[in-house]
């Protein structure tokens, strides 16, 4: 079963729910109970992306050296 996630429209709360695949699935809120929830987009990683990091010292961004 996938794993989608929901944004609750009446209290704003953020979850997670297992979903049966092929079937409209609408869950509760678990924090409020209220059935008016919506899907949103994942992040694909499952967390949040990072920053790219800083170049070494000594090194030019696209590559070479200083």
């Amino acid at each position: 079963m996938p794993i989608y996630e929901y944004r609750c429209r009446a209290c704003g709360h953020s979850f997670e729910d297992l979903a049966p695949a092929g079937r409209e699935h609408r869950p509760k809120c678990p924090q409020c109970k209220g059935r008016e929830v919506e899907r949103v987009l994942s992040v694909f990683s499952g967390g949040p992306r990072k920053k790219a990091a800083a170049p070494a010292a000594g090194c030019k961004p696209g590559g070479g050296f200083s």
